[in-house]
């Protein structure tokens, strides 16, 4: 019978008390019998999933009924196994440690017998098989080398040399390889030993008494052999200590506790160091240097990240993390990286019906702000939509003096208007495009994967195909000798052919209509689909947008696929999310524009940063995969860890640029004549121009 999932199934038995009258449901190829249609139709599904496996072969994901059929083709080739073999391979067999494949390679080995002087046979040779002629047999029964000479095309003696056995390859055996595991497998109950049934041993005279080596391994019980597993312990190792509060069992003469078996992961803090866990390294301490008080780096990543990632709905060019930092910091002035964001941000809240616009109409102010009129409007923003706290730096702010203001109160400002930005109608229906732009693109990368899916599957089924077609003909083949073998002159079993037909006519026809589908059909159906469809405006715009993917895709190969979509989705922003966080609650950041990766505490009050590749090898090395965040954490940096690489590498050849641009502008200086101040990159945050500001 096959077997589910590697092991024994039984079948349902027959109801006994069946009325002749009574409907019931029979399985064709099982015989069994259901009353109720849903245990039946269950029972279909279940021979229908490919979990079977043929006992006789062993050959895995098959159907209930494919399983069925490889195990009677097994026995009818087993029935055909010479009769004269049968004694010397099951002598062979009994008691035997070795495995399935090197037993039966042992087995036909010894069938194929000594060769004697003189036969011609076939040698490796510089990893090839030569015709040769053994001239010399070893007298010793322990030395299995040969003295061949090789014989070229027209039998001449063409050198000679000593060739081992194992490399010489003479009469072919009437039965293949696998053939004889199917013996062999029919022919026992279990294995490791291998243990013939009882009435094969007494029929061909094999002992059934366990040899002496094998004695302390295996015991009879029942009259079968089964395996000694059971570990002893000696009295000194008992239990003397129940399990702790850590999950930790003290064992007598044994220093050292051993953790009970524990189903990782699990809660971070649940985690016990152990020694296997001497691989983790030591976790890179974060560089703290930030310009701004530590307070204040969360509203400083906020402010930034939004402008950089909405540049182009705020008509803001790009800027790095660093000069936005300057720039707030700067005390002297107020920089133009400062006033081009305070304009781009107050520019798109005029635009919308709120209370700010209100003001600003109330107010009679001139539509378009500039670098003399940013101050009026700023202070129209902290008057009416900021907290009284900040509605008191409104005169430092109207007399010019923005620069004084301390960084905390900036910043402060900054997040305000952020939040108020966030609530317009603008930012959402930008917000609702990016989102359906990504379930678009989401649903072409899930097609592309199917479809890529689908292909390996198709080639590997081709591939099984003409396997099992050459494995046919070469079973013919060795049909076909078994029988001249056996003196049967070439007869074949009908019924088996008959079988053979069957199941491949009945593979080919699912191949055709399941493997290899119609292109034009499968084009219609997607054209009928959106005609279908073409009711819901969403749908069918989610339809369009995704015809628009695939043909900008189309003339890509798949690693140009991948890397489009990954590319413009990371375009479609919606939202920066943590990278994960660490066993103490400690969340990781990564910012497209920023070859940083920063780190927040709990309470959002500590903020540090990894700069380097060597600390990013570092910081994965130390994550501990037993732990639930840290397991997630290590997946989500080793999934981005090329991009994040690239990042940090491209920051740091910019970092080393700037600061040899720094010495050398030092270096150029003279107590007469200096540099002015705005080529030191130091401060080229001063030098800041929106490229993409509106005219």
């Amino acid at each position: 019978m096959p077997l589910y999932k590697r092991k024994p199934f039984s079948p349902v038995e027959k109801p006994e008390d069946l009325k002749p009258q009574e409907v019931v449901f029979q399985v064709r190829f099982t015989k069994e019998i259901f009353r109720d249609y849903s245990e039946y139709l269950k029972r279909i599904n279940l021979y229908r999933k490919r979990v079977w496996t043929c006992k006789a072969t062993g050959k895995t994901n098959l159907t209930y009924e494919e399983a069925l059929v490889s195990e009677k083709e097994a026995a009818e080739k087993i029935q055909n196994f010479p009769e004269e073999l049968v004694p010397p391979v099951l002598h062979e067999v009994q008691f035997s440690m070795l495995t399935l494949k090197d037993l039966a390679n042992s087995i036909a080995a010894k069938l194929q017998g000594p060769f004697s002087e003189g036969a011609v046979l076939y040698g490796k040779k510089d990893g090839r098989l030569h015709r040769c002629k053994i001239v010399k047999v070893p007298e010793e029964a322990d030395k299995t080398e040969y003295e061949v000479a090789w014989l070229g095309s027209d039998n001449k003696v063409t050198g000679k040399a000593l060739v081992k056995g194992e490399e010489l390859t003479g009469k072919k055996l009437p039965f293949t390889r696998a053939v004889l595991k199917s013996f062999i497998k029919d022919s026992t109950y279990r294995s490791f030993p291998w243990v013939l049934h009882d009435s094969l041993a007494k029929k061909h005279g094999i002992s059934t008494a366990p040899p002496r080596e094998l004695k302390n391994k295996i015991s009879i019980q029942d009259g079968l052999i089964v395996s000694n597993r059971k570990r002893k312990r000696s009295d000194d190792e008992k239990i003397t200590g129940e399990a702790n509060e850590n999950g930790l069992v003290h064992r007598k003469g044994n220093e050292i506790s051993e953790a009970q078996a524990v189903k990782y992961p699990i809660d971070d803090l649940l985690v016990q160091q152990s020694e296997e866990d001497h691989y983790l390294t030591e976790r890179p301490s974060p560089c703290r240097d930030f310009y701004v008080p530590m307070e204040c780096v969360g509203n400083l990543l906020m402010v930034w990240d939004f402008c950089t990632s909405f540049g182009r709905l705020l008509s803001l060019s790009p800027f790095s993390l660093r000069d936005f930092e300057n720039a707030i910091c700067h005390k002297d002035s107020t920089p133009s990286l400062i006033v081009e964001s305070y304009s781009a941000l107050l520019r798109l809240l005029m635009k919308d019906n709120g209370d700010f616009s209100m003001a600003i109409e109330n107010k009679k102010r001139k539509p378009k702000i500039t670098a003399v009129t940013w101050t009026e409007y700023l202070c129209d923003f902290v008057e009416t939509s900021c907290a009284l706290k900040l509605s008191t730096h409104v005169s430092t702010i109207r007399r010019g003096h923005y620069g004084l203001l301390d960084i905390s109160v900036k910043l402060e400002i900054f997040r305000e208007l952020v939040a108020q930005v966030l609530e317009t109608d603008i930012v959402r229906e930008k917000l609702d495009e990016h989102i359906e732009e990504r379930h678009a693109l989401a649903s072409t990368r899930r097609d592309e994967a199917l479809e890529e899916g689908k292909k390996r599957r198709d080639e590997k089924g081709s591939r099984k195909a003409e396997t099992d077609v050459k494995e046919v003909v070469v079973e013919h083949r060795l049909k076909t000798a078994a029988s001249n073998y056996n003196g049967l002159n070439g007869v074949v079993s009908e019924k088996s052919n008959g079988i053979s037909q069957q199941n491949h006519s009945s593979g080919e026809s699912e191949t055709e209509r399941g493997i290899f589908p119609d292109k034009n059909a499968k084009k219609q159906k997607d054209a009928n689909t959106l005609i279908v469809d073409s009711s819901n405006p969403s749908r069918k715009a989610l339809k369009l947008m995704k015809v628009n993917i695939k043909e900008a895709i189309e003339m890509k190969n798949i690693a140009q696929r991948k890397e489009y979509l990954e590319r413009e989705m990371e375009k479609r922003i919606v939202r920066t999310s943590p990278l994960g966080k660490d066993r103490n609650r400690n969340r990781y950041w990564f910012f497209r524009r920023e070859g940083k990766i920063f780190v927040e505490s709990t309470n959002s009050t500590q903020w540090g940063y990894h700069e380097t590749k060597d600390e990013l090898d570092a910081l994965i090395g130390s994550l501990n995969p037993k732990g639930e965040r840290e397991r997630a954490l290590k997946k989500q940096l080793e999934k981005n860890y090329n991009k994040i690489n690239l990042e940090l590498q491209k920051r740091s050849k910019e970092a080393a640029h700037r600061i040899a641009m720094e010495e050398e502008a030092v270096l150029r200086r003279s107590t007469r004549v200096r540099a002015p101040p705005r080529e030191n990159p130091a401060f080229a945050f001063l030098k800041y121009v929106n490229k993409w500001k509106e005219l």
